[in-house]
């Protein structure tokens, strides 16, 4: 168990590390689109590279940033049952969605957009807007994203595994809604 949960640590700075460059990329994305704005309304400039590669950055900051949303355990969930259960319930609703929805759903999305990613890369993929960027990279950011987020729904298995078994306690977190 000890050598899954260093697993389970080395997952989790992976995917905090990711989730550093995210922020950063939201204040990119602010200065690119500011910067865009006042180009287009004081230069009467404007690229469609410049709105290309605000999509690429927020595919990014979503796709890089869904399995550190999900290490802090701020993911949505639907928590009808959830809130009234105890810690071991919530753990072993975790542990049921992890393995029922979570690895199937990001294992199949991230094998199936490998080759989305593989056509683009390999013809030269660009967009077909005028000023257009290439494609690829951001279609790189599918199977990295749901492969990070897979890792993580691995890590998570392990540290709930842990808990039940005694050898380590977790937070369960839920937040009450204000009422």
């Amino acid at each position: 168990m000890q050598s899954l949960l260093a697993a389970s640590r080395f997952v989790d700075r992976l995917n905090s590390f990711f989730g550093r460059i995210c922020e950063f990329l939201v204040l990119l994305v602010c200065f690119i689109s500011a910067g865009n704005a006042l180009m287009r309304y004081t230069l009467n400039y404007s690229s469609n590279a410049y709105l290309e590669i605000q999509w690429y950055i927020f595919g990014g900051v979503v796709l890089l940033g869904a399995a550190y949303t999900f290490l802090r355990n701020e993911h949505v969930r639907v928590d009808v049952l959830y809130s009234q259960l105890s810690d071991r319930g919530r753990i072993l609703i975790d542990l049921f969605g992890i393995i029922v929805f979570l690895l199937p759903a990001t294992a199949l999305l991230a094998y199936l957009s490998w080759p989305f990613f593989l056509s683009s890369f390999r013809s030269g993929e660009v967009s077909m807007n005028a000023g257009g960027l290439i494609l690829w990279p951001a279609k790189i950011l599918l199977p990295v994203g749901f492969s990070l987020l897979f890792l993580q729904g691995l890590s998570e298995l392990v540290k709930r595994m842990a808990a039940l078994a005694g050898v380590i306690s977790i937070d369960t977190k839920y937040e009450k809604p204000l009422q």
